[in-house]
């Protein structure tokens, strides 16, 4: 993931400032859900109203803050939840969308912002890379309120997890060539599928090795445990191979649900491993987007606000550029999707967590780190309060709520 910064990935702060991120999450939680507004929004605003209070928030938001602590369980508690044959059933669109979708809209991006803004060709890709991540918190969040269409909720997450991978492995090959690295189109290819495919290898191997362990014992405690080194132990294992970290615990987290769940897991302990990893990313993304609004509130975003527009217009349009061509292509095919779907796709492509991470983790030697970091703020702004607080109208609008939210098809 590029060179990595000196300082430890948690840095000191006060069991005061951590009381008071989880009574402010609990109290948002309480009243989103009363007035019916995206969890992720209500947190950002607590977020950006503590920071205006001295020593509330002494928790600096960094790379490894949330690319090693936060988004683990995020990562492996979306994919333990995805049911493998319906994740199975959109395979080949959602991998189109994420890898492909991540290529043009980055590309899209890139080239935007290198004539809008002046910034060279490698910042201008790196940012439009780690700008691709999206995160569907938000969406995902309004869907189950909702209760918006099967099929497209699981649309949403797979191709959101997919692109996450997608985004982090890209991010990673123009870290290695901002380095300095040269590299031939072998090389690249070599290291691509050492990324991609020994993430997914090791996600496998240490989820397969730790449930075998599961299956001898019926202490909820210890199975819990065993799912906690499973996220963890093949991201950070995948991270330090070169792999994706992302597509490790990814892969993990769908053995586990899919597998381990019904197989090595006990009867009795199943209840309680899904309530503890629904904690567990409520956690995470509480505390994520809190940190975000109390960064937010700090970011001189008015001297990069040209920068912001630009970029947020970019965004926009090589996510458009990127879903309806792809969708077009798969009309024809076992995999076409309805035509009220690509909106959704488009405008619920929120940005979130990795992509901060990914922005904070830019080498130094960038000549725009700065800008983009400060844009990338204004991207996620952007999308949370936006985007995420007009989904509920758009899909009331398309009228994609489900009569039966029961059958498995959405129909």
């Amino acid at each position: 993931m590029g060179r990595r910064r000196e300082g430890t990935i948690l840095p000191r702060f006060s069991i005061f400032s951590l009381g008071i991120i989880l009574l402010t999450a609990s109290l948002v939680a309480i009243i989103s859900r009363r007035l019916r507004l995206p969890y992720s929004v209500g947190l950002v605003i607590a977020g950006i109203g503590l920071a205006f209070f001295p020593n509330a928030i002494q928790l600096p938001l960094t790379r490894d803050l949330i690319f090693n602590i936060f988004l683990p369980p995020l990562v492996f508690e979306a994919a333990l939840q995805l049911q493998w044959p319906a994740f199975r059933r959109d395979l080949p669109l959602t991998t189109v969308l994420a890898f492909v979708g991540v290529v043009l809209a980055a590309v899209v991006v890139a080239v935007g912002m290198h004539f809008a803004s002046g910034w060279s060709w490698l910042g201008a890709g790196m940012f439009g890379v780690l700008i691709a991540a999206t995160d569907p918190v938000s969406v995902i969040a309004a869907f189950r309120e909702m209760r918006v269409e099967h099929r497209l909720s699981i649309l949403v997450e797979s191709e959101s997890l997919l692109n996450d991978g997608a985004a982090a492995v890209g991010f990673t090959l123009l870290a290695t060539f901002a380095g300095g690295d040269v590299m031939t189109p072998a090389m690249l290819a070599g290291t691509l599928v050492w990324t991609v495919a020994g993430g997914v290898a090791i996600g496998l191997v240490v989820a397969a090795c730790l449930l075998l362990v599961a299956w001898r014992t019926d202490d909820h405690l210890v199975e819990i445990t065993l799912t906690t080194i499973a996220a963890y132990g093949s991201f950070l294992l995948a991270e330090h191979f070169g792999m994706s970290g992302v597509l490790a615990s990814l892969s993990a987290g769908l053995l586990v649900g899919n597998f381990g769940l019904q197989r090595s897991i006990s009867q009795a302990s199943r209840g309680h491993v899904l309530a503890f990893w629904e904690y567990a990313a409520f956690l995470a993304n509480s505390v994520v987007f809190i940190l975000i609004g109390g960064h937010e509130a700090h970011q001189h975003l008015i001297v990069v606000a040209t920068a912001s527009a630009a970029a947020i217009v970019l965004v926009l349009v090589g996510r458009a550029l990127a879903v309806y061509p792809i969708c077009a292509l798969f009309r024809w095919s076992g995999h076409a999707i309805d035509a009220r779907y690509p909106p959704i796709l488009v405008w619920g492509g929120l940005r979130g967590a990795l992509g901060l991470a990914l922005a904070l983790a830019l080498p130094d030697n960038i000549d725009e780190r700065g800008d983009i970091i400060a844009v990338s703020f204004a991207v996620v702004a952007f999308s949370i309060f936006v985007q995420g607080l007009s989904m509920p109208l758009l899909i009331r609008r398309l009228h994609l709520t489900s009569l039966n939210p029961d059958r498995p098809d959405g129909a």
